[in-house]
């Protein structure tokens, strides 16, 4: 990959017009900070703690509530009762190695990040793993549909003026890559689930590039 003060990026021999990546899990690893905030609600209302922490990854905390929440739940206050919760709590949240150096070579219209995260909460935990806000940040509140629906890929490739089949997004989680692979961009697959997903370029963390 050369210094994208240039728009041509190279990943793996092959030329990009630019790089977008999911947050949580793939640049900055807060999984410490999820499983303790869920892990409180789920006890709150009597719900599988096991079964939701299983999906809650990569997908957006209204999302989540709608779908495991007994009737009568506030949905909308429910998810800010957990936003708060989880801005207030950055214990545990590390940048994945090597990040810094790698969108350290970055020009910032080069690339974006496109999360399930509130703003506020993604700016939260990108300072407290030492990462830098990116120029184009695509959160939770920006999309009707969040992932696995590709809108939020396909709005962060506008914003950068990148048609989307020229974008590679790193991802993490199952929903973050049927929403890129839906959208038409490359992927690359940052750990966990890689073994999962036959056919994708995948590396343990960006020492790797």
């Amino acid at each position: 990959m050369e210094n994208a003060r240039t728009r041509s990026l190279h990943f793996q021999g092959r030329s990009y017009a630019a790089f977008l990546f999911d947050m949580d899990g793939t640049m900055l690893d807060s999984s410490a900070v999820v499983e303790r905030v869920w892990h409180e609600w789920a006890a709150r209302h009597g719900i599988d703690a096991a079964e939701l922490i299983a999906t809650v990854h990569g997908v957006r905390s209204e999302d989540t509530i709608r779908r495991f929440a007994p009737d009568g739940v506030d949905i909308a206050a429910e998810a800010e009762a957990l936003l708060l919760a989880e801005i207030e709590d950055v214990e545990g949240v590390v940048p994945i190695a090597g990040i810094e150096a790698f969108i350290a070579r970055l020009h910032p219209s080069s690339w974006a990040v496109v999360t399930s995260a509130t703003r506020a909460l993604a700016e939260v935990r990108l300072r407290a793993a030492g990462l830098p806000i990116p120029k184009t940040l695509i959160a939770a509140e920006d999309v009707q549909r969040g992932k696995p629906d590709p809108e939020g890929y396909l709005e962060a490739a506008k914003l950068l003026d990148a048609p989307i089949a020229e974008c590679l997004v790193f991802e993490d989680s199952v929903a973050g890559i049927e929403a890129a692979r839906a959208a038409g961009a490359h992927v690359v697959v940052i750990g966990a689930h890689a073994e999962a997903e036959s056919g994708l370029a995948y590396i343990n963390n960006y020492h790797d590039v």
